[in-house]
């Protein structure tokens, strides 16, 4: 048997690799991601004062503490059962949509953009970022200008451009004075024409390449799944808050429900062989890594969102949106490559949120914390840039964090990618592309999701379930160490 390895997998946040297994004919026997890294953060964050845990939890990723941020607070808010005022409201959806488009933008021009702005024959060495910024090196430019607004907006409200902390159970640390709030309105603009910008290149410079509609619609990257997203009363994505909407592989809505009811409908199963736990529908149990309508997996993040949605929130996102559904010609959408041009649609919706909420008169009002109740039990759910976050807290009578279950975005989909790995490998296998174009579109098929490893290894009970396992030429197991 013959194992060849990517390892490490490049333009991602955390560790992994990939593992493809060749039988003695040079077929492929099997494919995995594995993530050998683990992070406990549910373990350590047990006996922690409540109020501590938007710090901590932002703390799991420097890509995407915002999120983490934002969900551990709604997880206090209702921990607490308090009712958080309009103007703190609103300040926590204008910094969590600047911090969407700031992320998403990191991923189409710095993570994925090499996949999606450059054609595939372009080689290895050229293949990064400073590849993209060569081809197209005004994008690159004002792509760097812009992004630093987006992350000055977050500063502005959230205390830091990294790992913010404004947000309290019940509400935000302080009122935003009338100054950021005019800084920001004079900023916003910036976004929504950098996203037009974005959604002019790739109809006239990606799209129309032969190659990669092959690659939108070819069948080793179409993987029919389950998919799960919020939505606000109009069925529209909604990145803060909303209803936990999950639609079948056919496009039938599953539930629709507040986030602890929806979390209450997700189960996770765990394998030996990685850290990363993978969820799955309790409606339809674990039927192993298979996907199809009689699956328990779903999958989460930009394309997943349109897939549960209606419709878009905002008006030019939702002309992109259109041009999306013609082009497939059906819903739901089940290419993972599809994922890139979604990013982009979201990135549009984003900047349009951060002009409109920039506007809203009561964004300065003062009353910015309700009144905390008595400690007890919350989940707190947003839509982190790659997907669907939950946290959940049970605190004791002297507000104490006595559990804690975190369900990221990258657990939700690891079901997902291990599957388009192999879907991928299957298919470059059989047409004997044994070579770097194989790896290259392996690693492509997981980096479409913009997985962040680093966010999803988390163990509930604290134990470390990674064997290591030995086997021979014919594939027979003669040793097992752990697990």
């Amino acid at each position: 048997m013959r194992r060849i390895a990517i390892d490490p997998l490049t333009r991602l946040e955390g560790h992994g690799k990939v593992l493809i297994y060749l039988d003695e004919e040079g077929k492929l026997r099997d494919a995995v991601l594995q993530v050998p890294e683990l992070r406990g953060f549910e373990a350590f964050c047990r006996g922690r004062r409540a109020e501590e845990m938007p710090q901590i939890t932002a703390r799991i990723c420097g890509v995407c503490p915002e999120a983490h941020h934002l969900a551990s607070a709604k997880a206090l808010d209702a921990a607490f059962g308090a009712e958080v005022p309009k103007p703190a409201r609103l300040q926590r959806e204008l910094f969590y949509n600047a911090y969407v488009f700031s992320d998403h933008l990191l991923h189409l021009v710095f993570l994925g953009g090499p996949d999606l702005l450059l054609p595939e024959d372009v080689g290895k060495a050229e293949r990064n970022v400073f590849g993209v910024l060569r081809r197209f090196p005004e994008l690159g430019r004002q792509v760097l200008e812009v992004r630093a607004q987006a992350q000055r907006i977050v500063e502005l409200i959230g205390g830091k451009a990294i790992h913010p902390v404004f947000a309290l159970p019940g509400g935000v640390a302080q009122p935003l004075g009338k100054e950021a709030q005019a800084e920001i309105a004079a900023a916003a603009p910036r976004l929504v024409e950098l996203a037009r910008t974005m959604i002019a290149l790739f109809h006239e410079e990606i799209l129309p390449r032969p190659e990669f509609q092959a690659l939108l619609l070819s069948e080793e990257a179409w993987l029919p799944t389950h998919y799960m997203g919020l939505v606000d009363e109009n069925l529209a994505p909604n990145f803060y808050d909303g209803q936990v909407r999950v639609v079948s592989a056919r496009g039938e809505e599953i539930f629709c429900l507040p986030g602890d009811q929806a979390l209450a409908r997700i189960a996770e199963h765990w394998e030996p062989w990685t850290y990363v736990k993978f969820p799955y529908l309790r409606d339809f149990g674990w039927q192993g890594l298979t996907a199809g309508p009689d699956s328990g997996i779903y999958r989460v993040g930009p394309l997943a969102r349109l897939n549960v949605a209606e419709r878009m929130a905002t008006p030019l996102a939702q002309e992109e949106y259109e041009r999306f559904l013609d082009f497939f010609g059906e819903k739901p959408v089940h290419a993972t490559f599809a994922y890139h041009w979604a990013r982009l649609i979201e990135l549009i919706q984003a900047a349009e949120s951060v002009a409109r909420l920039a506007q809203e008169p009561e964004l300065t009002g003062t009353k910015v914390r309700g009144k905390l109740g008595r400690p007890g039990e919350g989940v707190g759910v947003v839509e982190a840039a790659r997907g669907t976050l939950f946290h959940h807290y049970v605190l004791d009578a002297q507000g104490l964090v006595a559990q804690v279950n975190l369900v990221v975005a990258t657990t939700h989909n690891a079901p997902g990618i291990g599957l388009s790995v192999k879907q991928m490998a299957a298919a470059l296998v059989a047409r004997g592309e044994l070579d770097e174009a194989l790896l290259n579109r392996v690693e492509m098929a997981f980096r479409a999701y913009d997985p962040c490893l680093a966010c999803a290894t988390h163990f509930l009970p604290g134990r470390m379930p990674v064997a290591v396992e030995v086997y021979d030429a014919r594939g027979n197991l003669l040793r097992r160490l752990g697990g």
